[in-house]
């Protein structure tokens, strides 16, 4: 009998060999006909572009675009409520960004009590200032902009390659020098381009700490003194700040206002998000260049990743404190106008990536900017992966999320344990029958009590996984991409990284997971960015276009360490069904690890229709989760079982991460507002806490 048993068991994993080798023979001719039909459509599409028609109707097409895409923008909140809505949002900016600009200079009084201020340490910033044919104008108010900042110790090194066309650029450079002592100005013999210039004001430089500053561009004039605070408070040996693009010579005439995150390397690597204005300790240059010029374009790239690299404490000042001037031929106009400085991006990430011991990489420009990047990086191993997806009758829901993860998956290595949670349906259990004859399915029985608890549903699965890496995983999701566990293998595989999330969509194509921020929504717990944008839609400063580090991602599709997940206890079950992701993601970030969100795997997620039944509750139980939210400082108002229990662990999660929360998002930024996900900025004033 145990020979014709194992005999039929060799039968059945021979036929699902060639079910699987036969279905990849499919997806390789797909996949080619695919390339085809694109390498097809470019040839026509590059025939049209060339055609003197289509050039000539340039300007038509753009103010058509230009309508199309803000009727598209408008209808994506859905009625004329939302509509009204977004026009109060842009109503906001226009005065928040008033906040920035002018109005935010310092006062006589300000000015008085920040010149007085004795700092605890003695510290002369070296400001780099490369020039080369610079306007009048943009000269003097370059040159101003330094001698008008509050903290007095400061040097202006400026190192002069400019034409004989533009001699007044000397001249109006040693009238500025005799005045004061502090401006140190040297005319080159010829132009070494930005890095070489740099580099020759580097030489001039005397200062501790070292600062980079364009010729044609404006520092706000608290600007060092806010830098001095943050070297004296946290020791900082890296600072940048926030920055605004502005035109026409006036800087509260302001096009973008760019908000930064903390440090977050991932981010750092796929876009130069640090930029300006960049100040740090002399002693990270010791043993390296400041500029290489075989990155000449992205140079400050180049630089910014090598020190921040080396860097004990990377501070980052979220005020908006450099205005970057807009202006033909700038790339802060178009990033066109210096086309070398897309492949010098491209070669100074590649030279990071490959001292950190990454290897055959691809870097790709993405559909938000040239010089914002997608890193496809090489799989060094194909660890097993355990797929865990809890699940209660729904039996359409889970049918379809299983067929999509085999038939769409290309990655070879998992498994799928489906989690049962007290289903009452014949039909699921008709189900669970047939898929237990699939080699890579099993499924568990969970019977640990009636009351539904994610978190122990998920940490009872987690048992029975034999993977290396765990994805959890919820019912009601569909795979869209077919590399998707590879797309996050490539994060989860790297020793910083604690656990990878994915970007969700609703059914209507609009965004349900993009990154989870701490402190955003009205229980001010945490909430998801860029929430309900269309699919199509770039992000704030191209965010939707590159992986990043984030605080914390959904439960609904996460990739972690096995072994960490059993370190850390798997979710932790005093969240039943809130906020037990973004309490796993914070304890994971306690031990060092970073979090990241990849746009690249993609899924739908039918957000969470399985879940009503799982919710219901007896009065009774409906009374002492009321009395008990109260008494953690929930708002015991609300007679919904759903909006208790959530009011529950939202007050739980407040008082548990409480320090966390009051030091804001490290990944956001404390100027956007957190009533909205779509990174409006905030009036100050006027928003709770």
């Amino acid at each position: 009998m145990d020979d014709i048993k194992q005999e039929e068991l060799v039968d059945y994993y021979k036929q699902a060999y060639e079910r699987e080798k036969q279905r990849n023979a499919e997806l390789t001719d797909e996949l080619a006909d695919a390339i085809a039909r694109a390498t097809d459509a470019e040839w026509h599409l590059n025939h049209i572009k060339s055609n003197p028609l289509w050039k000539l109707s340039k300007p038509f097409r753009m103010i058509m675009h230009f309508f199309i895409r803000n009727y598209q923008r408008l209808m994506a909140y859905g009625n004329p409520r939302g509509i009204a809505h977004k026009l109060k949002s842009k109503m906001i900016e226009k005065k928040a960004m008033k906040q920035h600009g002018k109005k935010s200079f310092p006062n006589a009084a300000r000015r008085k009590e920040e010149t007085s201020t004795v700092f605890d340490k003695d510290i002369t910033i070296s400001i780099l200032v490369p020039l080369y044919n610079t306007p009048r104008k943009f000269l003097t108010e370059m040159i101003e902009s330094v001698t008008d900042q509050t903290y007095r110790k400061w040097e202006l090194c400026l190192a002069d390659g400019s034409d004989d066309q533009h001699d007044y650029v000397g001249r109006i450079c040693q009238e500025y020098a005799e005045d004061d002592t502090r401006i140190k100005y040297q005319k080159l013999e010829k132009n070494e381009g930005i890095s070489g210039n740099t580099n020759e004001c580097y030489k001039m430089a005397t200062g501790q700490y070292i600062g980079l500053f364009d010729h044609d561009d404006i520092l706000h004039p608290s600007v060092l003194y806010e830098y001095m605070k943050v070297i004296c408070e946290q020791d900082a040996d890296y600072i940048y700040c926030d920055e605004a693009t502005f035109k026409n010579g006036n800087i509260d005439n302001m096009i973008t206002l760019h908000f930064k995150p903390d440090y977050a390397i991932d981010n750092l690597r796929a876009n130069n998000y640090i930029c300006h204005f960049s100040v740090f300790s002399r002693e990270l240059l010791e043993g390296t260049e400041l500029f290489r010029s075989q990155f000449d374009g992205s140079q400050d790239h180049d630089m910014i990743l090598r020190l921040t690299s080396e860097a004990k404490k990377v501070v980052h000042v979220p005020k908006l404190l450099y205005y970057w001037r807009s202006h033909k031929g700038s790339v802060a106009s178009d990033i066109s106008a210096k086309t070398y400085a897309i492949e010098a991006a491209r070669g100074a990430i590649a030279d990071h990536l490959t001292r950190f011991g990454f290897r055959d990489f691809k870097i790709e420009s993405t559909r938000a900017f040239e010089t914002i990047f997608r890193i496809r990086y090489k799989l060094t191993r194909q660890p097993w992966v355990t797929i865990i997806i809890p699940n209660k009758d729904h039996l359409s829901d889970l049918k379809r999320c299983i067929d999509s993860v085999i038939e769409k998956s290309t990655y070879e290595n998992y498994d799928i344990i489906v989690v049962e949670n007290n289903s009452t349906s014949k039909e699921i259990f008709d189900y669970y029958e047939e898929i237990k004859k699939h080699p890579r399915i099993r499924v568990v029985t969970y019977d640990e009590g009636r009351e539904f608890n994610y978190s122990r549903i998920n940490n009872f699965g987690a048992r029975f996984a034999k993977g290396e890496y765990l994805i959890l995983l919820n019912n009601d999701t569909e795979v869209i991409t077919v590399n998707w566990i590879e797309e996050m293998l490539m994060y989860g595989l790297r020793d910083d990284v604690g656990a990878v999330g994915a970007k969700l969509y609703y059914e209507d194509k609009t965004i349900q997971h993009a990154g989870i921020v701490l402190g955003l929504g009205a229980h001010r717990t945490a909430g998801h960015s860029h929430h309900k944008v269309a699919m199509e839609n770039v992000g704030y400063m191209g965010r939707l276009c590159y992986a990043q580090d984030v605080s914390a991602v959904t439960g609904a599709c996460m990739m972690v360490k096995k072994s960490l997940y059993d370190e850390l206890g798997g979710l932790s079950e005093e969240f039943a069904v809130a906020l037990n992701d973004v309490d796993f993601c914070l304890r994971i970030r306690e031990k060092g690890y970073l979090i990241v969100f990849t746009p690249f795997a993609e899924l739908y997620h039918y957000e969470s229709v399985s879940r009503g039944s799982d919710l219901k509750l007896s009065r009774r139980e409906k009374a002492k989760m009321q009395k008990e939210a109260a008494k953690q400082g929930g708002t015991a108002e609300l007679s919904d079982a759903n909006s208790l229990r959530y009011n529950k662990e939202a007050a739980l999660f407040k008082n548990k991460w409480k320090e966390v929360l009051q030091k804001g998002d490290p990944y956001y930024n404390v100027n956007f507002s957190l009533d909205r996900s779509d990174f409006s900025l905030k009036l100050w004033g006027k928003e709770k806490q």
